[in-house]
């Protein structure tokens, strides 16, 4: 297996001559389109540092030695980021349903290149899951617009195509929301041990958007209720029982916050800051969080969540909650998230009975910001320490029993910054267990293997090097010197 990651479904090599990106390479769009020639664009400047000279982009026919061909040609029906890869000596071709599975084609093609040629054979691919992602918590630590699109390129290398953006929660509120605008006025700068913090604009946030659009992956926005709400409660006052703010809280404990639909403001609150979200938001999904809720009654957090996701689904958008939201009347086509193994999972499996898929991100897997072995600097362990292959070794289709794994929408690794600080702690955290998550998401069961994995990450690791990424060296692996 050469150096991919994720795993293809199917490689077959041909022990052919490789192709190689000489001085005469171009980038072929045969019909022009113009979502198929950014596709092209962005695998010319991914070829561009193994290829002699600078690869070029044309449009029309080209049958000539050289050509790495674009086409829009997979049979009606395919599924939309499925793909196929034929290499020869004289000729590449990537094929797809359109410019989606000619972007993943793209990313597997520059993984197979290795000292300026690219190996015979073939490659047919298309993903387990629809939902691949990452939550990245800006929160308790903020981490400005450029590192977020670094997090957005990487995301893309491993065809990872959701990042959810949890924005708000007790230590700051990290978008502009035009109804309410003191939530980043008074919120927007506090963070956890009280340096100063920051936020995105809606202008920040919509070319964050924009960003990431173009990489193919969908940004959701998390607006958290009705815990973890401290800082909307410092910004507004009228949200509290005694109608006067909170004070700002800079620690990490979790659960001593909440809103309330007894208090006359809250109703507006949500209606304000949902439809401002989903007005900047494209994409069809708003997260509205419900995880750990310890001071409401149970009857009236079922409630609360029922109303809030109906508020959600007035603004045209699907909502996505966290397990304990389960409990609730969702609306149609609402996605439930699993993120505590040690909870009951009854009412995740009720909710898929009525319907409503599931996306899984076990702590004990995947939630990033756990230590990779006991007494590390970074990171928590309340979930245990989460190391490569624990990261890897699980098949979602049954982790939770009972569950019809075709109800399963996908898998979505987790990163929370309590104990994170800066670009490299974050970058520390989040490789290499993040390509070995997205191949959990990606690659088929019976394709994956931890030895192989630990045999494709060093060419990786060479590459976050070069990028300037920071990674743990995770035992079982030969990595780079």
């Amino acid at each position: 297996m050469p150096a991919i990651v994720p795993a293809p479904a199917h490689h077959e090599p041909s022990g052919a001559a490789p192709f190689v990106l000489g001085p005469d390479v171009r980038i072929v769009v045969p019909d022009g389109d113009d979502a198929v020639l950014a596709v092209a664009e962005h695998l010319a400047a991914l070829l561009a540092p193994s290829a002699v000279g600078e690869p070029r982009v044309v449009t029309g026919d080209d049958d000539g030695p050289g050509a790495v061909v674009l086409r829009g040609t997979a049979p009606d029906g395919a599924r939309a980021e499925a793909y196929e890869i034929t290499v020869s000596a004289h000729r590449v071709e990537l094929a797809a349903a359109g410019a989606l599975g000619l972007f993943r084609a793209a990313t597997t093609l520059a993984q197979l290149t290795e000292g300026g040629t690219v190996a015979a054979g073939r490659v047919a691919d298309a993903p387990r899951y629809a939902w691949r992602g990452l939550s990245i918590d800006v929160v308790r630590h903020w981490f400005p617009p450029a590192v977020l699109r670094e997090v957005v390129d990487l995301m893309a290398s491993y065809k990872l195509n959701v990042l959810h953006l949890h924005l708000t929660d007790d230590q700051g509120w990290r978008l502009e929301i035009a109804s309410r605008p003191r939530l980043t006025a008074v919120s927007g700068r506090t963070q956890v041990g009280g340096e100063e913090a920051g936020f995105l604009t809606a202008q920040d946030y919509a070319e964050l958007v924009a960003y990431a659009a173009a990489r193919h992956v969908l940004v959701v926005p998390e607006i958290d209720v009705p815990g973890h709400t401290n800082a909307a409660l410092h910004a507004y006052g009228e949200l509290t029982p005694s109608g006067e703010p909170t004070d700002a809280y800079l620690g990490i404990e979790v659960g001593h916050s909440q809103i309330s639909l007894n208090e006359p403001a809250t109703a507006g609150f949500l209606r304000d800051v949902f439809a401002d979200v989903a007005a900047l938001t494209p994409g069809r999904y708003v997260h509205m969080g419900g995880d750990e809720v310890r001071t409401m009654d149970p009857a009236e957090y079922r409630e609360f969540v029922t109303e809030a996701s109906r508020v959600v689904a007035d603004t045209g958008k699907l909502p996505v909650v966290w397990q304990e939201a389960a409990v609730a009347d969702l609306p149609d086509g609402a996605l439930v998230q699993l993120w505590d193994p040690g909870m009951s999972t009854a009412p995740i499996l009720a909710a898929a009975e009525r319907g409503h898929d599931v996306i899984l991100s076990p702590a004990k897997h995947v939630y990033l910001d756990m230590k990779y072995a006991r007494g590390d600097r970074l990171g928590l362990d309340w979930a245990g320490t989460v190391e490569l292959d624990g990261a890897y070794d699980w098949d979602p289709d049954d982790y939770v029993p009972g569950l019809d794994p075709a109800r399963v929408r996908g898998v979505e690794a987790a990163v929370w910054t309590e104990t994170l600080t800066t670009r490299e702690e974050l970058f520390t955290m989040l490789l290499p267990r993040l390509a070995a998550v997205a191949e959990v998401a990606w690659t088929p069961q019976e394709a994956r293997s931890i030895d192989s994995l630990r045999m494709r990450l060093p060419a990786h690791a060479e590459r976050w090097a070069a990028a300037g990424l920071a990674y743990h060296a995770s035992p079982g692996v030969d990595w780079p010197r």
